[in-house]
């Protein structure tokens, strides 16, 4: 969809970007924030309480009321939307709340409120070959006069199965629509009423459902039907478990023992049947081959053609290198019915169904499909249409279309040797208008709504979103992963209205770290609102990789389109880490490097081919640029360039000298990320050079915090004295089970760091650092029983000093006991060995490291009248304490004491403190045995939600 469209409609479809997240309003600009628990959470920490059950209540009371098995209702709402209400708005096919039921009436369709607006609607998904030699031929009037005059059958019963479902429970549609209970007690109603059609009962076995789990996909053919009922038998045999964006958990338990009972008569429509190519699909999926429109339009010109330049790919400078993602902004069946008009000028190679996720391919992939508006771009790739009707609020896809888009792509990518990320994977938003001329008018679907997150994880590259996130440092490749929850839900307009809030798949960018800032502006866009939907210019969408030019604690700066872009980078959990890439930067001594929007060959390529030289042949992007110092991520391989190259369709028939023909230049790109779109630079103007390393996180250390409702949250060091920990981040849940929690070894932010825990049984488990911060610890080994004969224990670090990390425990008569590691998971400690008696006196022990700068790990101690005792580790595994020595009084104010080592880079161990009012101290080391520690200083309040620190 073009800007200039979405910016002069009145209504148009919701599928717009929008500026500054609530959260980032509160954030404070150019400041790392106290690391106090009340933060803003990350996707995973949307309260502070326990993840909610109610709706694994409400599928199990519907499933109960209606007599259908609970597994069946679950796995039919997971594969339809996950689980999500997505607060009861609509899908970009009129598909509502957590079961995905259908209501599309002629008045929710948008574009109706002028004969104008539907004309410019309809006219910007035509004239997609971004090639003037094409272009020229383009008759609007006669396009429009030849397109079918409803493109959504509004009367087809598949988009009304919210009205007979509400009518089944008595309810109505507008509750079905906003409750996520009632669409559950709803779609329950109707599994049930298709059941006893189908079959005349509602057994107890799951797998005798399978006629109301393929009805249930609302597939007019049978392929699609059983492909539907595949994934639902899938889900209920291997199980599934999520956390939804409203913070509930939900838990499909595995059964493998359903055995789903095909049968023959679904009473469906067969699939159509012609002589059409066989679809080039992955076995499996639902495919069929529906042949775009292939006709001359003129009698006396056979240059005059649609829908596609019919070639040869992929071949010597008609390589097959992207994937461009797309949607149709209208129905399924019209858009079909528009790719097979030639007078429309425009095709893609795929299309793909919403209710069942049917994939029909329509433009054989040896050919070049007009898609892309963009010459080169359409060259080199393969476009993917999902549909959509341009629904008035609606803002998200149903899962059918995300599984088999993701299963083709797969498939796509391997044939063609695509690599799986987001700078082959791309949007048409990303793809970059030709001429300058051009620019603004190219489109933006598929908009903000689509989840690249959840959709690069179906394909098996996931982003790295959701990630425990980390510093970064300039010179650094990062990937802007915001994440798609409530955790990003960022203002959005349209035409100045305010669009409801959702989680959105793009970042704002500002010219300074502050959301009180300027936005950044594309130089092409002229004036134009920053929250208008249609505005790319001032938004990085997920999963585009930048070059860091600068941070400031919360906020990071990218090199974006010639320019400094900042965006809110809460803890860097909206970015992740990419390593050492390669990046380009302009050769030394040279200006401003030109940037294209496409890669034709040079004038003198075109000699002796037949082919002209095409208009305005080695145009630049005159408006963009970067200069010394900037840099930009590469797009594709540095050893490999790619050479300028036109492919000219020629005539109709390929007759004639030239039709047909690749040009192939000596000339060669590079592509970038450039901003929000690619973009191309000339090899000969540019240097590739390494990117800077990313922080290894090895120098800073963590800290952990258990809540009430047994979530335990990971705080990042930062390596700063005044802020030592970065926002929060959810490791997970159910550690409540665990009385006691102990580090044996200090928790880098590298994600090593290993742990011992007691649950209530006296049972102590091992969790081993797994080396990755997103997901710290590997699954838990058992130690053994008995551990509950003691009152405490700590680890200790390395106290013997073999290098493995080892546990004093008390027993409940005073005694300490030194457990030596064995660096073995299994069995982690020899036979215990006593230190001494007497240990009783005191009522709290922390494990520091070493503090006195001798080499040998050390323990503090605070006896019951609030004295704060060291003992000065030896290094003997006999005795593995000199005698304590007194730090000082008054500690007993301290509900917690902890030593997670050097938290601000100098090399020695920290200790911090929580108070009884929640306020945690940071206690800076000194490396002096005397007086081990500094004049405390303060690090942020609200740390009594916890009620375990380690």
């Amino acid at each position: 969809m073009s800007a200039g469209h979405r910016r002069d409609r009145k209504k148009k479809r919701l599928l717009v970007y929008g500026v500054a997240s609530a959260m980032a309003v509160a954030a404070t600009a150019g400041t790392l924030a106290l690391a106090t628990p009340d933060l803003f959470g990350t996707q995973d920490a949307q309260a502070a309480g326990a993840p909610g059950t109610r709706l694994q209540s409400d599928f199990a009371e519907a499933a109960k009321e209606f007599h259908v098995p609970q597994s069946v209702l679950m796995a039919v709402a997971y594969r339809q939307t996950r689980w999500e209400d997505h607060d009861g708005l609509p899908s970009t096919t009129g598909a509502y709340n957590v079961m995905g039921l259908t209501d599309v009436d002629a008045t929710d369709l948008d574009g109706h409120d002028s004969a104008a607006d539907q004309r410019e609607l309809q006219l910007s998904h035509m004239n997609l070959s971004g090639d003037p030699a094409v272009e020229k031929h383009f008759d609007a009037q006669r396009a429009l006069k030849s397109l079918r005059k409803q493109p959504v059958d509004t009367g087809d019963p598949r988009l009304h199965t919210l009205d007979k479902a509400a009518d089944l429970i008595d309810a109505s549609p507008e509750k079905v629509q906003s409750d996520a209970k009632q669409s559950i007690r709803a779609g329950a109603a109707l599994l049930a009423q298709y059941q006893k059609e189908a079959t005349g009962s509602l057994p107890d076995d799951p797998g005798a459902w399978y006629p109301a789990v393929a009805r249930a996909g609302q597939s007019p053919d049978r392929k699609g039907a059983e492909l539907f009922a595949k994934r639902v038998f899938e889900s209920i045999t291997t199980g599934e478990s999520r956390i939804t964006t409203d913070g509930q958990t939900v838990t499909l338990p595995a059964d493998p023992t359903v055995r789903p009972k095909h049968t023959s008569d679904l009473q469906l429509a067969a699939a159509a049947t012609d002589t059409a190519p066989a679809p080039d699909c992955p076995t499996g999926l639902n495919c069929d081959f529906r042949p775009a429109a292939y006709k001359q339009n003129s009698s006396t010109d056979n240059t005059d053609f649609g829908n596609y330049g019919v070639a040869n790919r992929p071949t010597t400078g008609h390589e097959i290198r992207y994937i461009v993602i797309h949607d149709t902004e209208g129905g399924y069946a019209g858009s079909l019915a528009s790719f097979q008009n030639s007078n429309t000028y425009a095709s893609a190679h795929y299309l793909i169904r919403a209710s069942d996720g049917l994939v029909t391919q329509v433009v054989q992939n040896k050919d070049e499909a007009w898609h892309a508006a963009n010459k080169s771009m359409n060259m080199h790739s393969i476009g993917i249409e999902h549909e959509g009707y341009a629904i008035k609020d609606g803002s998200w896809y149903t899962e059918p279309q995300y599984e088999s888009s993701a299963a083709l792509v797969k498939y796509l990518a391997a044939k063609y040797d695509i690599p799986l990320d987001r700078e082959h994977i791309i949007g048409h938003d990303e793809v970059p208008g030709v001429l300058d001329a051009n620019v603004k008018s190219q489109h933006w679907d598929p908009g903000p709504f689509w989840d690249w997150n959840h959709y690069m994880q179906l394909l098996g590259a996931p982003t790295g979103a959701g990630g425990a996130g980390g510093l970064y440092k300039a010179g650094q490749v990062i990937r802007v992963v915001p994440p798609f929850t409530t955790a990003n839900q960022p203002k959005i307009t349209n035409n100045g209205a305010s669009v409801p809030t959702q989680p959105a798949d793009f970042v704002y960018l500002y010219t300074s770290p502050s959301t009180g800032s300027a936005p950044i502006t594309d130089p092409y866009l002229g004036s134009v609102s920053t929250t208008e939907g249609w505005n790319w210019g001032n938004k990085a969408v997920a999963g585009g990789e930048y070059v860091v030019a600068e941070a400031r604690g919360d906020w990071t700066a990218i090199w974006y389109g010639g320019q400094k872009a900042w965006f809110y980078n809460k803890g860097g959990q909206f970015a992740a880490a990419v390593g050492t890439q390669d990046v380009v930067v302009p050769k030394a001594g040279s200006g401003p490097i030109a940037v294209y929007g496409r890669t034709y060959p040079e004038d003198a390529a075109y000699a002796g081919t037949g082919v002209g030289v095409q208009t305005s042949n080695n145009a630049s992007l005159t408006k963009y640029g970067f200069a010394a110092g900037q840099q930009y991520p590469l797009a594709g391989p540095a050893g490999s360039p790619v050479n300028g190259s036109y492919y000219n369709s020629g005539a109709f028939d390929g007759s004639g000298t030239g039709s047909r023909t690749v040009v192939v230049g000596s000339n060669t790109f590079y592509p970038i990320r450039y901003n929000h779109r690619i973009a191309w630079v000339r090899a000969s103007d540019v240097d590739v050079v390494k990117s800077t390393a990313p922080d290894p996180g090895t120098d800073r250390y963590n800290i952990l915090g258990r809540d009430s409702s047994g979530v335990l949250w990971q705080y990042q060091g930062s390596g700063s004295a005044s802020a030592p920990f970065l926002t929060r981040y959810r490791v997970g849940s159910g550690w409540n089970t665990y009385d006691i929690v102990t580090s044996l070894t200090a928790l880098r932010a590298d994600g090593t760091g290993d742990m011992v825990a007691r649950d209530k049984d006296g049972v102590l488990w091992y969790y081993k650092g797994s080396g990755n911060p997103s997901a710290p610890f590997r699954a838990r080994t058992k130690v053994g029983g008995g551990w509950n004969m003691f009152d405490t224990f700590t680890g200790a670090r390395d106290l013997t000093g073999d290098g493995k990390a080892d546990l004093v425990a008390r027993d409940k008569s005073g005694v300490l006991w030194l457990y030596k590691g064995t660096g073995t998971t299994s069995a982690p400690f020899a036979t215990r060995t006593q230190i001494g008696g007497g240990w009783n006196m005191f009522n709290a022990l922390a494990d520091t490291g070493d503090l006195t700068g001798d080499g040998k790990a050390d323990l503090v101690a605070r006896d019951k009248s609030g004295v704060l005792w060291l003992y000065k580790g030896t290094g003997s595994a006999s005795a593995p304490f000199a005698t304590r020595t007194r730090i000082g009084g008054g500690w007993n104010t301290y509900t917690v004491l902890r030593g997670p080592s050097d938290l601000n880079r100098d090399g020695r161990p920290d200790l911090v403190a929580r108070d009884s009012s929640g306020v945690l101290w940071f206690y800076k080391g000194t490396g002096s045995a005397s007086a081990p520690f500094a004049t405390r200083t303060q690090i942020g309040s609200g740390w009594n939600m916890f009620n375990m620190i380690v």
